[in-house]
């Protein structure tokens, strides 16, 4: 079981955005930017293309909602979407505040305190 499932299932803890039947998205903990979030499917797979087709699209359009309400949300020039999938076995679509070239980097990443993360959700989750 991945730790995205245990997410899902309410084991380990989370800041959520936004969740229906079939899809979950929450804050990254170790964010590149203030609102950097995750969406993935609520089942399991390891790749994003190996989801059938209705799925897939449906993460598409489930992580679109959820960028336009980071976009209202967190001031930037866009929302990147990244799909790498390296770290956790399940599929996942990066949506990361984008101001300049350097905020997409991986290795650049930004602090917030619990505080601060739940205000984001919370103010995002307004804009759904």
């Amino acid at each position: 079981m991945s730790i995205f499932t245990k997410i899902v299932n309410g084991e380990i803890p989370c800041y959520k955005i936004a969740e229906d039947e079939n899809y979950f998205a929450f804050l990254d903990i170790n964010p590149n930017a203030k609102g950097h979030t995750l969406c993935i499917p609520k089942f399991e797979v390891d790749k994003i293309f190996d989801m059938d087709e209705a799925h897939y699209l449906g993460l598409m359009h489930f992580s679109r909602k959820v960028a336009k309400a980071i976009e209202k949300t967190i001031p930037c020039n866009r929302i990147a979407i990244s799909v790498i999938g390296l770290e956790v076995p399940h599929a996942h679509v990066h949506l990361i505040p984008l101001n300049t070239m350097e905020d997409i980097r991986f290795q650049k990443k930004v602090t917030l305190s619990k505080e601060e993360f739940e205000k984001v959700a919370q103010e995002i989750r307004a804009n759904l």
